[in-house]
């Protein structure tokens, strides 16, 4: 029987999604439960068993040479423990010890849920074809990956490329993270909003005080609106840039809700950039969005399992 598919779980703080997935990076069988981020660890646990029982019942499932976990941080490969933020039931859990008792022999590979966007991007999206390359959500929380010499390059933990915690104001906002003037605190969607609606913008009749709303009234030319996206989007292109000249990047791909904007950030995103990529072998870095979607979790959780079965069979010197 050939073993060719990769089991994987994208867990997040609403849902937690599954699949089987081929090495061309089709989804063949895909399962999802609500994540039920309100109660214990073990009630969260029993979930992400409902969603590989369900991929486990599938002809296919023997087909399955690994499984890739791609989740909500902080996680810690080197000991196979996960502490998402938006979970709290689960602080130091051993996720991967869990999912290992009910897969078998597999291996199970795990990584931050940025870095796992970051793989699917690279594999089947718009980073394909890039040898060094940042990935970023910017949504609730702002993550990221890197894939350096055409590798994802998830580190020890499971975390490298976490840009949304890069201070880009030494003098601003404590962040949750303990530090100051994160880029998370100024770029992610909750802080846009909230910059907005502190320097006076006014939600419209349907009362949407998000970033959508504010991104909504930046399309249609409000000053405030449009003044809290090009704020975000020069904390973006510090970030990126920072992260461009200490490892030679030469794209940035950007997914998550607050890219949904479209042009009321990509555009003041990349003129911001021309200011603080001025290097010359940063200043040729260009800037796209995502195109994966909502299955960039499960897809990159497939690649990293992939990336490291193949890794598995490449002798040490």
């Amino acid at each position: 029987m050939q073993t060719d598919l990769s089991a994987a779980l994208d867990i997040g703080g609403t849902k937690i999604a599954g699949a089987l997935v081929d090495p061309r990076g089709r989804l063949l069988v895909r399962a999802a439960r609500p994540t039920p981020a309100d109660k214990d660890g073990a009630t969260v646990m029993r979930a992400v068993a409902e969603v590989l029982g369900e991929l486990a019942a599938a002809p296919d499932w023997v087909r399955v040479a690994a499984v890739g976990i791609g989740s909500a941080g902080p996680v810690d490969a080197a000991t196979g423990t996960v502490s998402p933020v938006n979970i709290p039931g689960w602080r130091d859990f051993p996720l991967v010890a869990g999912v290992r008792a009910l897969v078998g022999e597999r291996p199970v590979v795990l990584v931050g849920d940025g870095v796992a966007m970051t793989a699917a991007e690279h594999w089947q999206g718009a980073a394909r074809g890039h040898a060094n390359a940042l990935c970023m959500v910017v949504s609730t929380g702002v993550g990221g990956g890197l894939v350096l010499n055409g590798r994802l390059h998830p580190g020890p933990t499971g975390n490298a490329g976490h840009i949304g915690h890069i201070s880009v104001d030494v003098d601003g906002d404590p962040c949750p993270c303990g530090s100051r003037g994160c880029v998370e605190r100024i770029a992610s969607g909750p802080n846009i909003a909230r910059r907005a609606l502190a320097h006076g913008w006014q939600p419209g009749p349907d009362g949407d005080t998000s970033a959508a709303g504010v991104a909504a009234a930046a399309h249609a030319g409000d000053p405030v609106a449009l003044r809290s996206f090009e704020r975000a989007a020069r904390a973006l292109a510090a970030g990126i840039a920072a992260t461009a000249t200490l490892v030679e990047i030469d794209i940035a791909v950007i997914g998550g809700g607050v890219a949904g904007a479209g042009e009321v950030l990509f555009r003041p995103l990349r003129a911001a950039l021309r200011d603080y990529a001025t290097l010359s072998f940063v200043s040729g870095l260009t800037v796209v969005p995502a195109q994966m979607g909502t299955d960039a979790g499960v897809v990159g959780a497939a690649a990293a399992a992939q990336q490291s079965r193949l890794d598995a069979f490449v002798p040490t010197p």
